[in-house]
This record gives C-alpha cells, sequence and structure tokens, in this order.
C-alpha cells in the first residue's frame, strides 16, 4: 500500500512539473510562427520569414543603444509595397507603398524608404535617416 501511494506521488508530482515546462517551439504566433526561432510574420509574402535572411538588410544610422540594429526590406513581386521590419515599430512590419509608376519612395506615416547609391536603400523616419 505504502508502494501504492509513493509511486502515485511520484507520477502526480512529474505531471505538475511537466506542465511547468515551456515547450521547445511552443510560442507560435497568431501566424504560427515561432519567434524563438527568429521566424516573424510577413504580410508581403503570407509567410513566416527570419528577418536576418533577408537579401535587403539595412544599419541603424545613430543607434541609441551600445549594438547597432538591423532593418529589413521585403518588396512585393511588383514592387508597389514595400515591408520593413524595424525595432521601433509598433508592429511587426511596416507596410510602405510607392505612389504612381515613376515614383522612387515608398511611403506611410512618417517613414520613407528611398534608393541610396547604387543597389541600397535608406530609410527615413519625419525626415530623418534613421537606417541605410
Amino acid at each position: 500500500m505504502k508502494k501504492t501511494i509513493l509511486l502515485s506521488t511520484m507520477f502526480l508530482g512529474s505531471l505538475a512539473f511537466a506542465q511547468k515546462t515551456p515547450v521547445v517551439g511552443g510560442d507560435r504566433d497568431a501566424h504560427g510562427c515561432i519567434g524563438s526561432a527568429g521566424y516573424t510574420y510577413s504580410q508581403i509574402k503570407k509567410d513566416c520569414v527570419r528577418t536576418f535572411e533577408q537579401k535587403i538588410k539595412l544599419t541603424e544610422v545613430a543607434p541609441k543603444e551600445s549594438y547597432t540594429s538591423i532593418a529589413a526590406v521585403i518588396f512585393s513581386k511588383d514592387m508597389k509595397k514595400a515591408e520593413v521590419f524595424v525595432k521601433d515599430s509598433d508592429s511587426e512590419s511596416i507596410i510602405l507603398t510607392r505612389a504612381g509608376g515613376k515614383a522612387k519612395a515608398w511611403k506611410k506615416d512618417g517613414y520613407v524608404l528611398v534608393p541610396y547609391k547604387k543597389n541600397g536603400y535608406q530609410l527615413k523616419k519625419d525626415n530623418i535617416v534613421i537606417y541605410q
């Protein structure tokens, strides 16, 4: 009888402990992206992406902290929209839109993305360059 009680107590204790242990990959967001693995949802690609693996990365111009942050840019296939991932954004990303066929800038809420030098881009916030 004592063995049964002891084994039951150990089993129930292990169940209680197992419920408190976080599950690896258990931090999926509403889109199914696993944040702990570096994934975030891209509205343009309609899929989970790792921003640090994107082709277009911009470096912070005047970092406020001891490390320099990176902004990633993803363009729509028709180049009319640009999705920008920045650390200071209230949302996961910002969708900028290019007005007209010949416009060279993508804009929204004070953010402006413009071509810079040969193959680069600058991201401005309220007309101040924050990434390039």
